[in-house]
């Protein structure tokens, strides 16, 4: 909240400082601090904060003037917020389209959603995973929470307007309006109870997570203590007993958000079911504390470093999170150094944009930069000044040309590039190709050897260049989750030879179906997304038959974590019982986490239970990809990988399929088949695992 422009508005540098904090909480979350793992409740404390804000500046304008005056608070908020967020996208296009066009496609979508400020329910619309935000994010992913607040500054003022019709006609308006803030707060349970209703443990939790309707609570809190807490009342000084009262509130306000930033993660059911809520309360106790003119929790908020950095947190957080994503490699692990140049090149460029966007924006440089361009003849017809005395100092000055020229180059380079005339290239990760066919020409399916980095070199690969063993499968279709995204991505493999189309090729598959999606279960089904066991059943109701290839179980046991009463044994025989006799090669999981849905001792309990179903499955093996993996190969959320690791798990996933239904004489399948059926003893036979 930086300084008012007009006169009579009262500027609380308090409330800058806890922009402050939660910019930093989010900058924090964003670049994997260990210690903020709840760094993502800043976006709360911002809704909280603007709900008090908003609803203040309309009280206050009522109070002045008489009436709300809608018009001209839209325009002061378009003049705050529009300018900043359109250099921020052009900026983010202009470098996608001359660094990375493989994102152009995607970021149409995102760009339009953004610029209408209905990034939220876009997201939202495209069925994206809140699980599955390990693969490569979008640059503009971060304006959704942009979008709740505009949204909300669109409704409220009409609500606000007929609230204050309700005191119409009294010989004064009251400084408070308990009515107003009790109706607010029931429109606050009401969103509450929203996202607790909607929200189903095991489920994806987007829509509960960036529905405008689930997070206006947060909004309406701080709105409901703008009714009875107005800043304009609270000019007086207070007594000392009051003002310590209003410290000890703000203090406990404080550290409540510190408790919760530290201690809960974007995993935390307790969140969805109150904690949220809790955020909000305690941010309105430091929004009333940093309120009274004699506080001492809003005189050390608005000390000087901390005010600095909230009068510019709008830009900082409009900037930081491309700037993370376009600078740090794909599937990179996290580095200290990395994210501390981030941050510092976000809050510089967040400053640079204040100084040359933003403040002079504010301050009506727009409008004097547009009187520059208007013929002089034009503004003296308007009575702006005398007609210029000569045709050629009728002319806009020189910088104001070469302002308006480059803005429209730049202008130009976004606009060709979201209309499609820079066409996007290819790139699609697996997740992206649902459901897409890939028949491997017979070119493909040689015996040219498959050339690793010596980095990542697997066991068993040949020095050589011995021929790859060949697998009886001709056909396969490769139903996997967010830890498939990268073996096919040109994003993380740029060597076409080291991704899995061509290494099923090279052991003699012919044909991939791709199913691959990010947050994918057996069981739970995401919105517009379908789980595996539907997928398979569409797929064989078509006519498949061939060989399938799982790469599952990482969801699903997280799903059972967080309340699924359907057991990891069940989903495993639920999934075979679809697929029948049809050869299933399963890859088993592996996590390097310690604790929460994803943890490495639950992912044990998912591989001990494959081990347990296989032998009743003739049909059925179970590749060891957990022997195999190394901690190198993992990226920092201990769950995906590195393009090395991806480049070992696609070699290797290839040659699993080969040694567990290998190109051998019917004889020597059949023997091992009746092998597998004649032991009774429950355990998993040679046969099952395959290293």
């Amino acid at each position: 909240m930086p300084k008012p422009v007009r006169s009579g508005q009262r500027y609380l540098p308090g409330l800058d400082g806890l922009r402050a904090i939660a910019v930093l909480a989010v900058l924090a979350y964003h670049i994997g601090l260990s210690w903020a793992p709840g760094g993502l409740l800043g976006v709360g404390v911002f809704f909280t904060l603007s709900g008090y804000i908003i609803t203040d500046l309309l009280l206050g304008q009522q109070a002045r003037t008489g009436s709300l005056q809608l018009v001209d608070f839209w325009f002061r908020r378009a003049r705050r917020l529009l300018p900043a967020l359109f250099v921020m996208l052009i900026v983010v296009v202009g470098w996608v389209a001359l660094f990375d066009r493989a994102q152009l496609a995607a970021l149409r979508g995102m760009v339009a959603s953004a610029a209408l400020y209905v990034s939220n329910w876009w997201l939202i619309a495209q069925h994206q995973s809140y699980f599955s935000r390990f693969g490569p994010p979008s640059s503009l992913g971060h304006l959704w929470s942009l979008a709740v607040e505009e949204q909300f500054y669109l409704v409220w003022p009409w609500l606000v307007l007929l609230g204050l019709r309700l005191y119409r006609g009294r010989r004064r308006i009251p400084s408070e309006f308990y009515g107003l803030a009790a109706a607010t707060l029931l429109l606050a349970a009401a969103s509450a109870a929203a996202m607790w209703l909607l929200y189903h443990p095991g489920y994806d939790p987007t829509r509960v997570y960036d529905g405008t309707d689930t997070r206006a609570f947060a909004l309406l809190i701080g709105a409901a203590l703008a009714f009875v807490w107005p800043s304009r009342k609270l000019r007086t000084s207070m007594s000392k007993a009051s003002t310590r009262s209003l410290d000890a509130v703000g203090a406990v306000g404080l550290l409540i958000i510190a408790m919760l930033i530290w201690r809960t993660t974007e995993y935390s059911e307790f969140l969805y079911q109150g904690g949220l809520v809790l955020l909000s309360v305690a941010t309105a106790m430091v929004v009333a504390a940093v309120a009274a003119p004699a506080s001492l929790v809003g005189r050390l908020l608005g000390a000087g470093p901390v005010r600095w950095i909230g009068v510019r947190s709008y830009g900082i957080y409009l900037w930081h999170y491309p700037i993370i994503v376009l600078t740090t490699p794909a599937n990179s692990t996290d580095s200290l150094a990395r994210g501390a140049l981030q941050v510092a090149a976000s809050i510089v460029v967040a400053a640079l944009s204040w100084h040359f966007v933003e403040e002079p924006i504010r301050h009506g440089a727009l409008e004097r930069w547009w009187k520059t361009l208007r013929p002089a003849r034009t503004r003296a017809a308007a009575g702006e000044g005398e007609p210029a005395p000569t045709r050629r100092a009728a002319r806009p000055a020189r910088p104001a040309w070469v302002g308006l020229v480059s803005g429209a180059g730049v202008l130009g380079l976004a606009g060709a590039c979201l209309a499609g005339l820079i066409p996007a290239i290819t790139s699609a990760a697996p997740s992206q190709l649902t459901g897409s066919l890939i028949t491997s020409p017979r070119g493909a399916t040689s015996t040219q050897p498959v050339t690793l980095p010596p980095a990542v070199k697997a066991k068993g690969q040949s020095q050589d260049g011995a021929p790859a063993p060949r697998s009886s499968c001709r056909s396969v279709v490769h139903i996997g989750d967010s830890t498939s995204d990268g073996l096919n991505s040109p994003n993380y493999l740029p060597n076409p030879a080291l991704r899995l189309s061509t290494q099923y090729a090279n052991v003699g598959v012919r044909r991939v179906i791709w199913e691959i999606s990010g947050g994918r279960s057996i069981v739970e089904t995401l919105q517009g997304q379908a789980n595996a066991a539907t997928v398979a059943q569409h797929l064989i109701r078509h006519g498949y038959h061939g060989c399938w290839v799982l790469a599952l179980g990482t969801n699903d046991t997280a799903d059972v974590f967080v309340g699924s009463n359907v057991d990891v044994q069940q989903r495993i025989q639920r999934m075979m019982a679809v697929l029948g006799k049809q050869p299933v090669m399963w890859i088993n999981v592996v996590s390097l986490l310690h604790g929460g849905p994803y943890s490495e001792h639950d992912m044990q309990q998912w591989d001990q239970a494959l081990l347990r179903v296989c032998p009743h499955y003739p049909n059925m093996r179970v590749y060891d990809w957990a022997s195999v993996a190394q901690r190198p190969w993992f990226i920092s959320d201990g769950i995906h990988y590195t393009s090395p690791g991806y480049a070992v798990r696609s070699r290797d996933i290839a040659q699993a399929l080969a040694q567990a239904f290998p190109a051998a004489p019917p004889a020597q399948l059949h023997q091992a088949t009746m092998e597998r059926e004649q032991d009774g003893s429950g355990a998993a036979t040679p046969s099952c695992l395959v290293h």
